[in-house]
């Protein structure tokens, strides 16, 4: 092997080791991430095997030659068990037990008895396999962030062809034992290629991870912790500067005497309440319906495309459905009620707020006539 190789692989080295070092220190200030060092023990068996390979180079043997093997499939067992990780949220174990066992079951034998050859065009196979998946699996994710995700998918394709080209250069020289590592241009073009892709997926992944990690970030202070409704400012952000339409109705629900229900049974009781009238008011939307906790015990529907009747009647399945459910507490089961009040936007346009007070004007009117009702605005004349 030439100097210039031996830099080469060093050069891999030491990119393994930054993206290995950068993704662990990620996940250290985001545990929840578990991709993230899935990714960074992945990089690190790669650096492992980098200078296990490179012993392998100077002193060729059969334990040296398993070892590289073993440490190179298994990181790249480990590369698609993160991404499918990353993806789906699943957990990574099945697949990078299934591309290790079936890898090295079929490339370990070989080096073992002596066709180191036969043993190197399988392991470069089943690596540019194990490359595709992972490339398969960013693909698949690519409605996420598309330009990044396509990169990502690239950059493992340009890869795994770069090990597929080292596979059939060897199956044309058609040696079945060398004695010694594989030396041929297609080596040298692969560890350039590894290179470069090493460093382009590093940023790509961060890039990924930082984005996702902004998007939760949004999605947090957009949504109500407790019932996993959308809160005020997201309402607002959805419709506040967009006039209000003739065919769309805004309806605001108020549970009755929530503040009774707190001081009688506690606020772990009402929060529960809480939750079940989210859960009511989401059974009960179609697509294009909003739903929103406005703070404390009211809450917000935004109906688009409708009609009085479809609102009345949407309003009145959730209070009928509401008042039958039974919420179970230590002290004993209990029913709550709900009054709600609604509103329409007109043919010029109403400013959101503007439909919101009415609905609010009409919410007071079905209390004042005694709760547990549903109440339409009715604007003067």
């Amino acid at each position: 092997m030439s100097l210039d190789y031996n830099s080469l692989l060093l050069a891999v080295g030491f990119s393994a080791a930054c993206l290995s070092l950068t993704l662990f220190g990620t996940w250290l200030t985001a545990r929840t991430d578990k991709f993230l060092l899935t990714w960074a023990i992945s990089a690190l068996l790669v650096v492992c095997d980098i200078f296990t390979y490179d012993a392998y180079i100077d002193t060729p043997g059969r334990i040296l030659g398993m070892a590289t093997f073993a440490l190179l499939l298994v990181s790249f067992s480990m590369m698609l068990g993160a991404s499918y990780q990353f993806r789906s949220g699943g957990s990574p174990i099945p697949r990078i037990l299934i591309g290790s066992g079936i890898s090295l079951a079929v490339a370990l034998p070989p080096m073992a008895l002596g066709y180191d050859g036969l043993g190197f065009m399988f392991e470069n196979l089943f690596a540019a396999l194990l490359l595709f998946a992972t490339a398969t699996e960013y693909w698949k994710g690519r409605a996420e962030a598309p330009a990044l995700t396509i990169g990502a998918a690239a950059l493992y394709s340009a890869t795994a062809l770069s090990f597929l080209l080292c596979a059939a250069v060897l199956a044309w020289d058609g040696k079945l034992i060398l004695g010694h590592a594989p030396s041929n241009w297609a080596e040298d073009l692969s560890l350039v290629v590894v290179i470069a892709s090493m460093t382009g997926i590093g940023a790509l992944s961060l890039a990924l991870n930082q984005g996702r990690l902004a998007r939760h970030h949004r999605r947090n202070a957009l949504t109500d912790p407790l019932t996993g409704l959308l809160n005020r400012r997201a309402l607002f952000d959805l419709f506040g500067d967009s006039p209000v339409g003739a065919f769309t109705a805004v309806v605001v629900f108020d549970l009755d005497s929530f503040k009774a229900i707190n001081d009688e049974f506690g606020h772990a009781t009402g929060d529960e309440v809480l939750r079940v009238f989210a859960r009511e008011l989401a059974c009960n939307l179609r697509p294009a319906d909003i739903a929103a906790r406005m703070g404390g015990e009211e809450f917000a529907l935004v109906l688009k495309r409708t009609l009085p009747e479809t609102v009345e009647n949407t309003a009145e399945a959730i209070r009928t459905s509401f008042a039958a459910r039974r919420v179970e507490t230590e002290a004993g089961s209990l029913t709550c009620t709900v009054s709600a009040g609604y509103a329409f936007g007109s043919k010029e346009g109403l400013s959101f707020d503007k439909v919101l007070s009415a609905a609010d004007k009409a919410l007071y009117a079905a209390k004042r006539g005694g709760r547990n009702r549903v109440s339409p605005f009715r604007r003067a004349s």
